[in-house]
């Protein structure tokens, strides 16, 4: 068992929820325990992994005391982080996820930024990587405005302050005021907390040096999936806190509701054009977003499969925003759909 001479540091609790992430966690690891700033409390907070994650979690434990290893056996991640809350003894809290590694030197700029006392929370450049064809086209879409577009953490080169940090570093003690990670939000939940950590008051500090090398979908059909996720965790976000809405939310699903409307009115020849219309301006804005993100995309398949992935990204968002919406009306009425849809209580 290795120990560390921490000097005068302060705590840090590194946070890792994970499930089923054999193939990543021994990197994810390896980067959170090479930090500059060696006080850490590492806490793994498995989901009931079927895989050998938690076997290769607690031989990095058995190696190294700042290695803990919990279980949640919700399996979601906003339980994950709550259970892991209960168990942290930091002052600060940085959040980590087991397909994505972090610089050396990552825990000790959140914590400078933190230490000054400016800010509810901190977070950087979340950086998608792949090995696959696809993937690559995922990671690329991800890192453009026209895929997500003024989300500022998949393409920020500037210090701002901003509505959402990926990852996100707080003082343990603004987590505790608020209460945690709602456990209803099974997505979107990061966003939700950032918004309530706003309601306080507080900033929230993009810092672009903070890098996170996050291991995206390997493919278009998984990123399709994900973004329905996502679209449908966004309206539960909307559900609770209507005001939080910001325009990229409803673009996507503004794209979908003008493609079905188009697909209605394809059969009636006088409108046929004006029914065409929806679908030319997208074409056209995907082939010139994918012209311009082959730039640094490496390998002809993975250009070749640029379109399908800005697509499946605003076409996957839009599918699951009205899919929760329906759900939404079932279960609240006409008024809360208008709530979410103005933006306002």
């Amino acid at each position: 068992m290795t120990m560390n001479d921490t000097g005068d540091e302060d705590l840090v609790t590194v946070v890792i929820p994970v499930r089923n992430e054999s193939a990543t966690i021994r990197r994810c690891l390896d980067s959170v325990l090479a930090q500059t700033h060696r006080n850490l409390q590492v806490l793994v907070v498995d989901g009931a992994s079927t895989d050998d994650t938690p076997a290769i979690v607690a031989e990095y434990a058995a190696e190294d005391a700042r290695v803990e290893l919990l279980g949640n056996p919700d399996r979601i991640v906003p339980s994950s982080l709550n259970v892991a809350l209960g168990a942290a003894r930091g002052r600060w809290w940085v959040r980590n996820d087991g397909h994505s590694t972090i610089p050396p030197d990552y825990v000790a700029r959140a914590v400078a930024h933190l230490r000054t006392g400016r800010w509810g929370g901190v977070g950087g450049r979340k950086d998608a990587v792949a090995d696959t064809d696809q993937g690559r086209a995922v990671a690329a879409a991800l890192g453009s405005p026209f895929g997500v577009g003024n989300s500022t953490y998949h393409h920020g080169t500037s210090e701002q302050v901003v509505d959402h940090v990926p990852f996100g570093a707080y003082p343990v003690a603004v987590i505790r005021e608020l209460g945690g990670w709602d456990e209803d939000m099974v997505t979107n939940q990061d966003y939700e907390f950032d918004y309530r950590v706003r309601l306080t008051g507080r900033d929230l500090l993009f810092d672009p040096e903070l890098r996170i090398d996050w291991r995206c979908p390997s493919t278009i059909r998984g990123f399709a999936r994900q973004y329905r996720r996502y679209g449908r965790g966004k309206v539960n976000t909307l559900l609770r806190h209507p005001e939080s809405g910001a325009v990229r939310h409803y673009v996507a699903p503004a794209l979908v509701a003008a493609l079905v409307v188009g697909l209605l009115l394809v059969p009636f020849r006088g409108l046929r054009r004006l029914a065409l219309l929806p679908f030319a301006a997208y074409a056209a804005a995907l082939a010139a977003a994918s012209a311009l993100a082959a730039r640094r995309v490496r390998g002809a398949r993975a250009r070749l499969s640029l379109p399908a992935a800005f697509a499946a990204m605003h076409l996957g968002w839009g599918a699951g925003f009205w899919e929760e919406l329906w759900n939404v009306r079932r279960d609240h009425g006409n008024s809360a759909v208008l709530r979410i849809l103005r933006g306002r209580r």
